[in-house]
């Protein structure tokens, strides 16, 4: 492996050597500040009180281009949670920190390499995603040998997710590690795009295995995204995975599509409805486990503008309606409803932490439906918006947990400037 990605880089920097005439030396700043309010009501589903706080972010950062097959990029983030009444989650606090700081040799066609801490998003980031979402956002320390042309992508990768320590730097955490194959043919569907990957999951309990032994999952995979005729498009997504979690033998599965079409109204409406799936363990006490590892996505949205649970255990169906009121204002109305894939395994939350579980199986499988509502306007480097999601407990929930209704309200404002 090391020899490959020896050979690889020097390809690639023998192939990305400036010509006579390089554009001069370029400097791009840009700068992010964004505030969010958010209330909840039926926090954990009625176990937790209630909670209202401000949210707010910083980022300053810079990229650096000495010449056109070098980018040097830093990227400084602060993120806080005022009032939230006890120490806050790495998800909402992360005090003056390095988000971003990697080196990029490679022009935009061929070889290139890059190494160092960035936001990665593959695909529709169901699996490896930077949620922007989230107050602090997700990073991961990176080594990506690509090679890029018009009509695809070849990536090789190696990403280790960076674990937020709120009140000190946030060091390199090598024990929970993704590598393999990402790869994309753009002009393999007309008007469409293929990808396939191949990838292992390796986490040690240093790198957060929770249980004996160690972490080894294999994923493989295929999106389709393609038109269908009459406006209509498809989005496809399905993985297999094997391997073994601590010393149990690892078989599952996760399969997402999504049918969608523009209609010219009044205003212009997009209609959308969809279903997800990932399998879960029939019988937690037995040898095999059947738990979908949903890796590091960014699930803002896809179950729910709560954001309350993950592809992990479940069956979701989705619909969602985006009206552009105006070219700068547009109104959304989303409603999803969940059931658990096995009775005997427990219902992950968005970053796939057990949520509640009913050991027998007899609490039922329907999760509860949600209905959203929510709004969005940009004009120029301003945004603002607003939103309200109430989730409808179903039998699951009312069995295993005090069953309360979930009632998520926000409003949002932010500014940026600069290329990024």
């Amino acid at each position: 492996m090391l020899r490959f990605v020896l050979a690889t880089a020097a390809a690639a920097l023998a192939a990305a050597q400036p010509p006579k005439g390089a554009a001069p030396r370029k400097l791009d700043f840009h700068f992010e500040f964004r505030t969010r309010f958010e209330a909840r009501q039926g926090v954990s589903f009625g176990r937790d009180p209630n909670s209202e706080f401000p949210l707010l972010r910083t980022r300053v950062g810079v990229d650096y281009h000495p010449t056109p097959w070098m980018r040097w990029s830093a990227l400084a983030q602060d993120s806080r949670a005022p009032f939230y009444g006890s120490p806050a989650p790495g998800t909402l606090r992360d005090t003056l920190d390095l988000q971003e700081g990697f080196l990029e040799l490679g022009r935009e066609s061929g070889p290139s390499l890059l190494l160092g801490r960035q936001m990665v998003e593959l695909g529709e980031t169901r699996l490896i995603g930077a949620p922007q979402w989230l107050n602090t956002a997700r990073t991961y320390d990176s080594l990506r040998l690509a090679h890029r042309r018009p009509d695809r992508d070849w990536q090789v990768l190696w990403l280790s997710v960076v674990k937020v320590r709120p009140d000190s730097f946030d060091l390199p955490n090598l024990g929970d590690r993704i590598w393999g194959t990402y790869n994309t043919f753009r002009k393999l569907i007309p008007d469409g795009d293929f990808e396939w990957y191949l990838l292992r999951h390796d986490q040690n309990q240093p790198g957060g295995f929770a249980g004996p032994g160690r972490l080894g999952v294999n994923l493989f995979g295929a999106r389709v995204v393609t038109p269908l005729g009459r406006g209509f498009r498809l989005s496809v997504e399905a993985v297999g995975q094997t391997g073994k979690v601590g010393g149990k033998q690892h078989r599952a599965a996760a399969w997402f599509s999504s049918v969608s079409r523009e209609v010219k109204l009044a205003r212009p409406v997009t209609f959308s409805g969809e279903y997800k799936y990932a399998s879960g363990t029939d019988d937690p006490e037995g040898g095999r486990s059947g738990t979908f590892d949903q890796l590091y996505p960014a699930n803002h949205d896809k179950f729910g503008h709560a954001d309350l649970f993950g592809w992990r255990n479940i069956h979701n169906v989705r619909s969602l309606e985006t009206i552009q009121l105006t070219r700068a204002w547009r109104l959304f109305v989303m409603w999803d409803a969940s059931w658990l894939a096995s009775p005997r395994d427990a219902l992950y939350n968005g970053p796939g932490r057990p949520l509640a579980r009913a050991p027998l199986g007899d609490a039922g499988r329907y999760v509860g439906q949600e209905i959203d509502c929510f709004t969005t306007y940009r004009r120029g480097p301003f945004r603002l918006g607003a939103g309200v999601a109430k989730l409808f407990a179903g039998e699951f929930l009312r069995r295993t947990t005090p069953g309360a209704n979930t009632l998520f309200f926000y409003v949002f404002q932010g500014v940026s400037f600069g290329r990024r």
